[in-house]
């Protein structure tokens, strides 16, 4: 960064965190920041922006503030301006910089919350003129419903609260409030009036997918692009409250079997697929759920290598990995398995193979097995009402998870049976009820009932309100006979070439590593 001093002047001129944090000391390096970042803004200079909030907040960060907050908006308003609009942007980074380094007051979480209302104030109802990388934007949606979430479960542990913390959420009950969180979100998404935008696209009428978002006629892309980046937020927050049918909702008007805005930012590619994949499992969806874990499971498997240095690169370890806890409960209930790519069925079996053999056959330890895996990748759900604070003190923060588990485990439950039955009609082509019914150590009203369920549990309620089918062997029953229609997976050639292409990729590099005499 241009202008930046040396590490050791500045290091001590700011003094240690240890000794005492000056809110209202700016060291150079950020006077050069804010002043540049302020100029790049008011010039819609969106490159020089992304970088300055990539790299540059970054490294300053890294080099200054890795243990201390940022110095304060009122100590670099003067080097700005006073700009309204970028002291709540600085804020907003702050804010987030907290969160990610330190421990945040109740106070600083209420403050935030105060700090994102007034910024969202400006954008519905202000003249924002100006124009915002995508990065940024859905770091905007991305870190409000983040905050939500930390603030439900940091009140919802009432058994470590002082006095003062208790009085301080008696008086701002407001702060964070569920209603106040989805109307906002939901207030952006109209005002942007994003749906009917994405809809004029099909009809070729607008270019907001062509330009990423992006006003390139001199306008600004912050209010819409904030509206498209809300409706993902609307799936997370619904999904954090175990709604799914509404989460899934909130995203039908983007097209998530093409690229789009939401792909433009990997965070954001990420959390839809997650949340959506996920919100489809608990709706017995498994074939979608399928299908997109597959699709982005193999996204970052090809592009991995391009993110290491990203800010983001641990959380896109970290979902990568609960995606793959997901595809595996996934699969166990639904072996859909001509839905995956190669190149990411080896690294399920690399990963979870053993495991979910057992969870098929429904052995001993296959309960114990879902729910290790569910509690690994299951988002952190969250109870969004205050608690009564007259009654005795308890922590609540495990009670909406704790629910979650119990409807899961119990779809889980109801298809035990189903595993048995699916082996036979692997194997047989027809097969009789009696014969069926002997096998499954059943009398054949039972069996007659057990196949019922197993239509019933492999079939589900898609978006538009279609029954479709998550059945990879189907069959039909007449009379006492049980007839078997298996479905052929397609051939895949793609898959094939890739991984010749990835091996020769490999042999290359290595041959360019010997040195020739």
């Amino acid at each position: 960064m241009a202008g930046a001093a040396p590490y050791d002047s500045e290091q001590s001129a700011h003094g240690d965190s240890a000794s005492g944090y000056d809110p209202n000391y700016v060291p150079d390096s950020v006077k050069s920041f804010v002043v540049h970042m302020y100029r790049q803004i008011r010039e819609k200079n969106v490159y020089e922006i992304h970088q300055m909030y990539e790299t540059s907040f970054q490294s300053i960060s890294d080099r200054f503030f890795k243990d201390a907050p940022w110095p304060s908006v009122d100590a670099v308003a003067t080097y700005v301006d006073n700009d309204h609009v970028f002291c709540l942007l600085y804020r907003e980074m702050w804010f987030r910089h907290l969160y990610a380094r330190l421990s945040p007051t109740l106070k600083q979480r209420i403050d935030s919350w105060d700090n994102y209302c007034n910024l969202f104030q400006v954008v519905l109802h202000g003249v924002v003129n100006m124009q915002l990388p995508n990065q940024w934007l859905w770091d905007m949606v991305d870190e409000f419903v983040y905050q939500f979430q930390s603030f439900c479960q940091y009140r919802a542990k009432m058994k470590s609260k002082t006095e003062q913390e208790i009085a301080l959420l008696r008086q701002y009950d407001q702060a964070w409030n569920v209603y106040g969180v989805l109307n906002y979100l939901q207030a952006l998404v109209e005002k942007s009036s994003i749906i009917q935008i994405l809809e004029q696209e099909k009809e070729g009428l607008e270019q907001f997918t062509a330009t990423d978002g992006y006003d390139y006629s001199g306008g600004s892309n912050v209010l819409k692009v904030l509206g498209y980046f809300s409706m993902i937020g609307l799936l997370r927050v619904h999904c954090l409250l175990g709604d799914y049918h509404t989460g899934l909702k909130c995203i039908l008007p983007i097209d998530i079997t093409q690229q789009g805005v939401y792909t433009s930012v990997i965070g954001s590619h990420i959390t839809t697929i997650y949340h959506y994949g996920f919100a489809n499992l608990m709706l017995r969806r498994y074939t979608e759920a399928i299908r997109e874990f597959n699709k982005i499971l193999l996204y970052i498997f090809k592009t991995k290598q391009y993110h290491q240095k990203s800010p983001q690169y641990e959380q896109i370890l970290k979902k990568n990995e609960q995606m793959y806890a997901l595809l595996a409960v996934t699969l166990s209930l639904c072996p859909q398995l001509k839905l995956v790519e190669e190149t990411v069925n080896s690294q399920l079996r690399e990963k979870y193979g053993e495991k979910m053999l057992r969870m098929q056959r429904f052995d001993d330890e296959a309960f114990a097995l879902y729910d290790e895996l569910f509690s690994y990748a299951c988002p952190k759900f969250i109870t969004p009402s205050a608690p009564s604070y007259d009654e005795p003190l308890v922590n609540y923060n495990q009670d909406a998870y704790r629910l979650q588990l119990k409807l899961f485990l119990y779809e889980v439950k109801q298809q035990q049976l189903l595993s048995g039955i699916r082996t036979f009609l692997n194997v047989y082509s027809t097969i009789s009820i009696a014969k069926l019914a002997s096998y499954m150590e059943v009398d054949e009203h039972t069996l007659r009932t057990i196949l019922m369920t197993f239509k019933h549990k492999m079939h589900s309620v898609d978006s538009d309100g279609k029954i479709v089918s998550n059945m990879d062997t189907n069959f039909y029953i007449d009379d006492d006979m049980v007839h078997v229609v298996e479905s052929k997976a397609p051939k895949k050639y793609g898959d094939y070439f890739m991984r010749q292409i990835v091996k020769l990729e490999g042999i290359m590099t290595d041959i360019d590593r010997v040195k020739l005499e």
